[in-house]
């Protein structure tokens, strides 16, 4: 009976300190070097930081790595932390400065991108936008005008445009169909090539047109008023626009804030390569 209660007690008490224990957080102590300790919070902080194909990794190798990594990096930082230089101070200044400022970017891009700025943006850019064209159009391509003319002379002749295509185009991607390129917007190809393919008619050949590509010979196949974009079209290029605008303007409206005081006055531009200045 006494054996049963004592087993009983203990159980209890190791339920209880069970209970009592603490669920692991960001400053939760994971290891220490030399006396410095490393949290999980530093392992949380460094998966952040990581590439994706590291993220790939399953759970127990990234945490054995990342923990590994943050040892090894506090052994060797002890070294230089022990003599370190106005070169390592500034370093250090000009990093901190670099990353907060990202922080406030960051905060501020998320903060722009609300479902009804998306929309708003929308409407402005799109409710009363007109329709542009998209056109079908299939080319030739060959190195030299003499080579395009030639090209262009056959097919004044009745050569078919998809079998010379076939055989002579060194645009091979398309050659294989015939030249055909499929249908594009404008802005979508190189400004000579769109110029031509909009001066043209349906069912029309164009003389030859010169790119950077080469010299092509472009049948016009159709043209179409294109779709109206939904805003989940768009929707990419919206929330990009909202965070480049409300970045701009953080930068604007913290800078004109700040007191600033330039002190360049004689100061020779070329003196920042003078790297002996921070490493005396």
């Amino acid at each position: 009976m006494l054996k049963s209660a004592l087993f009983g007690a203990a159980l209890a008490v190791a339920v209880a300190g069970a209970v009592r224990a603490e669920e692991p957080a960001a400053a939760t102590v994971v290891a220490t070097v030399n006396g410095k300790d490393i949290t999980l919070g530093h392992m949380i902080a460094m998966r952040e930081s990581l590439p994706p194909q590291y993220l790939q990794l399953d759970d127990k190798t990234l945490f054995d790595g990342i923990l590994d990594q943050i040892i090894q990096q506090e052994a060797l930082a002890a070294v230089a932390e022990a003599g370190i230089r106005k070169r390592d101070t500034l370093m250090l200044d000009n990093q901190r400065r670099g990353y907060l400022s990202g922080v406030t970017l960051d905060q501020t891009a998320k903060a722009a991108v609300t479902d009804e700025a998306v929309q708003a943006l929308f409407d402005e850019k799109y409710a009363n936008a007109e329709p542009g064209k998209e056109y079908q159009a299939s080319h030739i391509l060959v190195a030299t005008e003499d080579e395009a003319e030639a090209i262009r002379a056959e097919l004044d002749g009745g050569a078919d445009f998809a079998a010379i295509a076939k055989e002579k185009s060194t645009d091979r991607g398309s050659a294989s169909a015939g030249g055909d390129l499929g249908w594009f917007g404008v802005g979508m190809m190189v400004k000579p090539f769109e110029d031509a393919v909009i001066a043209m008619k349906k069912g029309e050949i164009s003389a030859p047109v010169q790119s950077q590509f080469g010299w092509h010979v472009i049948k016009l196949v159709d043209e179409r008023t294109a779709a109206k974009p939904t805003i989940e079209d768009v929707r990419t290029e919206l929330e990009g626009d909202l965070q480049s605008r409300a970045v701009e303007a953080k930068v604007t409206e913290l800078t004109g804030a700040a007191k600033v005081e330039k002190k360049v006055d004689g100061i020779d531009p070329a003196i920042l390569k003078n790297v002996a200045l921070i490493d005396n």
